[in-house]
């Protein structure tokens, strides 16, 4: 009997949530398949076989939080899960099947012998494993959609009835259950309202009977809100705006994209012209690629930028390595990657640590002007906004509209002085008014 652990995810992380199990009880495995996919604080991670065999136990449910080097499912070794059926499983007589609960785990493929019109659904899992896997039983004929459903809404699959022939739970089961559920416990609420209640406040009198609904937080959406609590808590974050004419840059991007686009088969957006920006900024004022530990300051001599990614699970900010050394067309490539691995929960833990200072674009979501959050343990992150026309003075006699961009520099005041902050900022406003010198200063 082999068991399948959690094994050592990284440093930092010392426990995972089961996202989804991709086989189930019954399943052969081969060795070196995945198994189960886990959720940790940074990214999902699925863990294969080690040997080959059949998944006999699931130990721990989709949801549920599991720690590093726990045993969280069985399998059953290929030699011993390919034994030969024994005659007596087709002569047992009707009545006396409940006694197969009894049998031990190694007979339990003789299920395997019935006749097919005697087979159930039920019969997929072995017969030893039913009283200790009612859960288990109801994953294998739930859909995925119903298991996700189940899983957000705190929703234990056993207890969902079906119209299912086969049993098999699918994601209206889920709703009509929660529905049903959500009806039950107001009628309880009415039932249990004492003669004389205390008056509630008007808050809650107000919307008592309002339809609601609770969703679990995933484990990165609760990271995600633990540490951005942590960085306000911990730094003394400020912020300095400053606004940006993008003309020559789109002017730029306009003249050079398709021919960029030929050599390099990555398109030339913006990213790579801030990214550009920042680093030359980040040279001329190093503190803000800094970070605090203890009572010393770590000045970095690298440039590793982290580019905030919006993924289906939550915000995640991959890192682009030695951005000082790449070409336009280099970083444009890495952005590319990062962002799709993010959107299809590929990216590694390598490819979201040691980040040395953060660009965050709420722009692409039509935001004019926001305050960007640290990344912590780093001291400043540059927020880029939506481009939108805006009349400007050129001079004391003209006005002309201009493709302007507000921009917000967040930092951490403990080390970084406002002189040393506006001057940054400053400083990539003048370099992509005159993106050439980006050119000059890479």
């Amino acid at each position: 009997m082999g068991e399948i652990k959690v094994p050592e995810l990284a440093e930092s992380i010392s426990e995972g949530t089961v996202a989804q199990w991709l086989k189930q009880v019954g399943d052969f495995v081969e060795k070196g398949d995945y198994i189960v996919e886990l959720e940790t604080d940074k990214v999902n991670v699925e863990i294969t076989a080690e040997d080959s065999g059949v998944l006999t136990e699931l130990l721990a449910g989709e949801g549920d939080t599991v720690q590093v080097g726990e045993t969280i499912a069985r399998l059953e070794a290929k030699e011993g899960a390919s034994a030969p059926a024994a005659p007596k499983a087709e002569e047992k007589p009707a009545e006396e099947a409940p006694k197969a609960e009894e049998k031990p785990a190694e007979e339990a493929p003789k299920q395997e012998a019935a006749p097919a019109q005697q087979k159930t659904v039920e019969e997929v899992a072995p017969a030893a494993e039913a009283p200790q896997q009612g859960n288990q039983k109801q994953w294998l004929i739930a859909s995925p959609a119903a298991r996700k459903a189940a899983r957000e809404r705190g929703i234990k699959l056993d207890q969902v009835p079906t119209t299912d022939p086969l049993g098999r739970v699918r994601k209206h089961d889920i709703d009509s259950y929660a529905d049903q559920k959500s009806n039950e416990q107001k009628q309880q609420a009415q039932a249990s309202k004492p003669a004389n209640p205390v008056s509630p406040s008007p808050a809650a009198s107000e919307n008592s009977d309002k339809p609601v609904e609770r969703e679990r937080m995933s484990r990165r959406r609760q990271t995600i809100a633990k540490r951005l609590v942590e960085v306000q808590q911990t730094a003394a974050m400020l912020t300095t705006f400053n606004e940006v004419d993008m003309t020559a840059v789109m002017a730029l991007r306009k003249r050079r994209k398709d021919k960029f686009f030929e050599q390099h088969d990555v398109r030339l957006g913006f990213m790579s012209f801030f990214t550009k920006a920042v680093v030359a900024a980040l040279k001329k004022y190093p503190l803000l690629n800094a970070e605090i530990q203890g009572n010393e300051l770590l000045i970095k001599k690298f440039y590793d930028i982290g580019i905030a990614v919006s993924a289906p699970d939550g915000l995640v900010v991959p890192v682009v390595r030695d951005a000082d050394r790449k070409t336009f067309a280099g970083i444009e490539g890495s952005i590319v990657d990062l962002a799709k691995k993010a959107r299809d929960n590929k990216l590694s833990l390598k490819d979201l640590q040691g980040g040395t200072f953060t660009i965050t674009n709420g722009g692409v979501f039509g935001s004019l002007m926001s305050t960007p959050i640290l990344n912590g343990p780093q001291v400043g992150i540059l927020g880029m906004h939506k481009v939108q026309l805006r009349p400007v003075a050129i001079d004391e006699e003209r006005i002309e509209n201009r493709p302007m961009m507000y921009i917000a520099l967040s930092y951490d005041h403990r080390i970084v002085d406002g002189k040393e902050a506006v001057s940054f900022l400053a400083t990539v406003k003048e370099l992509l008014e005159d993106p050439e010198s980006l050119l000059l200063e890479g």
